[in-house]
């Protein structure tokens, strides 16, 4: 085969014969020497011929193109190109690609993601979205049955409709889209402000990895801010996994729960679940007063006028799963017994209920929430004090440490004098890779025993499994003071395995061996 150049000039080519039998590869040795030796004459004129006799054998493994022609990085040209085809499905203003496109993809995978959102050979179209903010979005019928049961019974099952539109107003156009990208180009590619409408149509149709996926992602960004929501749509999309760690997340940060915004955008089935919980870990001030804000926002949504008769209407039965009578005493008298969401006659019981020997009877829960227990980790095996230590000038004792798995830490149990009574201020911090995730300053009397001392910070705060996390504190007060020593490097505490490692903020003689900070209060 002789090949030519751009400019005219002959080329050396190889010729390839493929798949020949010993026998042929002998005659064609053969011949190729009869050939050379009749044309001599000629070979000044003609370039050399190479040729090259490729025997395969049977046995040898098949490889895939991917395996055959490793991605390597295009040219400049090409790099373009391919960039210009995504950029192009992302806008959704596809236009047919130059020829021999499909030389650009070494695999049938990237070849197969080209056609996501192009309109290049799409054999139907998906209007999306809600009227007023739809988006038309092609479609390749064979691709989206491979990826889901429910389009595959929708285009090829026996009740199959041959439309070349269908009409979508329950999903939003960017979750279609996040769904119609995992099933062309196998990417999962999930957004905070997207996600539950992306698991929204994940179970619409059946496709569970990554439905799987968006649950991770919503478990792995769990907060208090939003875990009441979630906890809504984790219902509705019937995720026990999600609905526990939801409640993992209210029970032990019920106060930043019930007081963030999510809470008001929460169904009355949900809100219901949350005002029985027993285990919720809040003032009941708090919850009294979350139910009211959800009250209000509730007669938005019915389009009523935000009355304290409409607000008592819409909570209905809900009213009395809030625990009033259990109210601090102050809390209900400057709180709920003026919020004018009481009768009179109520009122009335309650204050009756809080200071009457005889007491009436109430529609409202008068048994107090139980809570959730701290758990205490104590790292130290033993504990000592001398006379020169442990003194306290302004300088910081710090000790970093790790779960495997989510808690929340309340607070430190430190230790206090061991000259006799005395009252410490404590500045607590918690932080991690030097942002301060929680700190307060408080005050705690020590007896002079070698107890520890429990200081709380304002609210508990999530911590991750599989993170280091450092925890200070910065005391005032007595200067010689119990200290701890024979540390361990790992405690096992319930469930929970807590390692401790040496902090650089440490100024005061703090480490993992000896001195202040015996104890992680938290709930898991």
């Amino acid at each position: 085969i002789l090949m030519v150049d751009e400019k005219g000039k002959n080329m050396k080519c190889l010729t390839f014969f493929l798949m020949l039998p010993e026998t042929v590869k002998n005659r064609s040795k053969k011949s190729s020497k009869k050939a050379n030796s009749s044309s001599s004459s000629s070979s000044s004129k003609l370039p050399p011929v190479c040729y090259e006799i490729i025997t395969l054998k049977t046995k040898k493994k098949k490889k895939m193109a991917a395996d055959i022609f490793p991605r390597k990085k295009p040219a400049n040209t090409n790099t373009t190109a391919v960039q210009q085809y995504h950029q192009q499905n992302l806008n959704n203003n596809n236009t047919i690609p130059a020829p021999n496109w499909q030389g650009l993809y070494p695999t049938i995978r990237e070849r197969n993601a080209v056609m996501f959102n192009n309109d290049l050979m799409a054999d139907v179209h998906f209007v999306v979205g809600p009227p007023g903010g739809t988006q038309r979005l092609p479609g390749h019928k064979y691709v989206l049955a491979v990826g889901s049961s429910v389009f595959h019974a929708m285009f090829y099952g026996e009740l199959a409709e041959d439309k070349d539109e269908i009409r979508i107003p329950d999903v939003e156009p960017a979750a279609f889209l996040a769904m119609l990208k995992y099933i062309y180009c196998d990417e999962i590619d999930l957004a905070a402000d997207t996600v539950l409408a992306t698991l929204y149509a994940a179970k619409k149709y059946i496709v569970p990895h990554l439905a799987r996926a968006c649950v991770n992602f919503l478990e792995t960004s769990l907060s208090a801010k939003n875990a009441c929501v979630l906890l809504s749509q984790s219902c509705l999309f019937e995720e026990p996994d999600l609905t526990q760690r939801c409640w993992e997340v209210i029970d032990a940060q019920a106060e930043l729960a019930l007081k963030s915004e999510g809470f008001c955008d929460i169904d009355f089935q949900t809100l219901e679940s949350i005002l029985r919980r027993e285990t919720l870990n809040a003032k009941e001030i708090v919850v009294f007063e979350a139910a009211l804000n959800w009250a209000e926002v509730e007669c938005q949504r019915q389009e009523l006028t935000a009355t304290i008769e409409n607000k008592r209407k819409v909570l209905g039965k809900a009213l009395y799963l809030i625990r009033i009578p259990t109210m601090a005493l102050d809390d209900f008298a400057n709180g709920a017994a003026q919020s004018g969401i009481l009768t009179l006659n109520e009122t009335n019981d309650i204050f009756l209920w809080y200071t009457a020997a005889k007491k009436p009877e109430l529609q409202f829960v008068s048994k107090p929430r139980k809570g959730l227990v701290p758990q205490r980790c104590h790292r130290f095996q033993s504990c000592a004090y001398r006379s020169n230590q442990w003194r306290y000038r302004g300088r910081c004792d710090s000790i970093q440490f790790a779960v495997d798995k989510r808690v929340f830490i309340a607070g430190f149990g430190l230790y206090g004098s061991s000259c006799g009574s005395a009252e410490y201020s404590a500045k607590i911090e918690l932080k991690r890779q030097g942002v301060i995730l929680g700190q307060n300053l408080s005050k705690y009397f020590s007896d002079g025993s070698s107890n520890t001392f429990p200081v709380w910070f304002e609210y508990p705060v999530q911590i991750e499994p599989d993170t280091f996390y450092t925890a200070s504190v910065i005391l005032d007060g007595n200067e010689l003071s119990y200290f701890g020593q024979e540390g361990m490097t790992e405690v096992q505490c319930g469930k929970v395995t807590v390692q401790f490692q040496c902090s650089s903020d440490s100024t005061n003689g703090t480490g993992v061996q000896g001195g202040q900070i015996p104890e992680l209060i938290f709930y898991a």
